[in-house]
């Protein structure tokens, strides 16, 4: 097998630190580390291929991190257009595990790989099932008290948020928000402006709810607690069917529709506005989320005329200097 030196000409040097400037490729001992590192290129944060879903669906809901994550519910494109199939990710595969007691689309979502909350969504009709992810199994547990989908969520299993949707005909859209006690859900004070197929991020008490229709959408709203306030749109608007994740300081949003266009448009929220940074590998809409702004897993989706989308999506820093070994 050729060697280091045979392959570059020169041999692994030894540093006290990384060197300032190493080429692309170079390869070095950093004593300090006691690790063997290579520079890998320019360092840049941007999607990556990740492991794709067995069960390609779009209109699903997440939960947990990048490397823990839960895909779960859906359209898998096919009659009945609904699906209980829920999936665990470890950051390489997706593992199918027991499926929701109540099969539907266009729902919302909350808390981790291992205590997940679904609520909400498209049997059909409209339901308000909320059910709690224990690692194991799902346990159907007190409903919403207005039945919806294409609503948001965001929180944890014992404190969750639900905002936004529809129930048609009686309400072609909502700006119902539901808080989430371990046991319950209460109605609080509404968005300030009524959307469905809107975004969400945060906690149950300071989050953050993007984008939406009927009239498409960027607007941004912030949650303290006790009530919502408009912050600044989002640059790529209007815009529906997005995912979002992270926290109310610190998100990002990603894929969704510009009508007519689906895209691929990334955008990261600071506390104060949003930017726009690179773009999913794959344009689609209906695509789930978790993880944070820094961290993030996009998967599922669809982007006609591919029915349904399994592809996953890994959002970090790549490039720099990186271990590959150590002593």
């Amino acid at each position: 097998m050729a060697d280091y030196k045979s392959i570059k000409g020169t041999k692994i040097q030894n540093y006290t630190t990384d060197p300032d400037n190493p080429l692309t490729g170079q390869v070095w001992y950093n004593e300090t580390d006691q690790v063997l590192k290579v520079n890998a290129g320019p360092l840049v944060t941007a999607w990556a291929t990740g492991g794709d879903l067995n069960t390609g669906r779009s209109r699903l809901a997440g939960a947990g991190t990048q490397t823990a994550a839960l895909a779960f519910g859906g359209n898998p494109g096919s009659s009945p257009y609904t699906t209980g199939v829920t999936e665990s990710y470890n950051g390489t595969n997706w593992t199918e595990v027991i499926d929701l007691n109540t099969a539907r689309r266009d729902l919302a979502g909350a808390g981790t790989q291992t205590a997940a909350l679904a609520f909400g969504g498209n049997i059909p009709p409209q339901t308000a099932v909320t059910e709690s992810w224990d690692g194991t199994s799902w346990t159907e547990v007190n409903d919403l008290n207005t039945a919806r989908d294409r609503l948001a969520g965001c929180g944890i299993s014992t404190a969750a948020l639900a905002f936004g949707g529809r129930n048609p005909p009686a309400s072609p859209v909502l700006g119902v928000n539901e808080s989430w006690n371990g046991t319950s859900w209460t109605e609080v004070n509404d968005l300030n402006t009524a959307k469905l197929y809107l975004a969400g991020a945060g906690t149950q008490t300071a989050a953050l709810g993007f984008a939406g229709s009927p009239a498409p959408t960027g607007q941004t709203e912030s949650w303290n607690g006790t009530s919502w306030t408009e912050v600044n749109d989002m640059n790529n608007a209007p815009r529906t069917g997005l995912a979002g994740v992270g926290i109310q300081t610190a998100a990002l949003g990603f894929g969704g529709e510009v009508f007519p266009t689906i895209t691929a448009t990334t955008e990261s929220w600071n506390g104060t506005s949003w930017t726009e940074v690179n773009d999913l590998n794959q344009a689609r809409q209906g695509i789930g989320g978790a993880g944070t702004q820094a961290s993030a897993l996009g998967f599922g989706g669809t982007n006609p005329p591919a029915v349904v989308l399994a592809a996953t999506e890994e959002w970090g820093e790549t490039g720099g200097n990186r271990t590959i070994g150590s002593s």
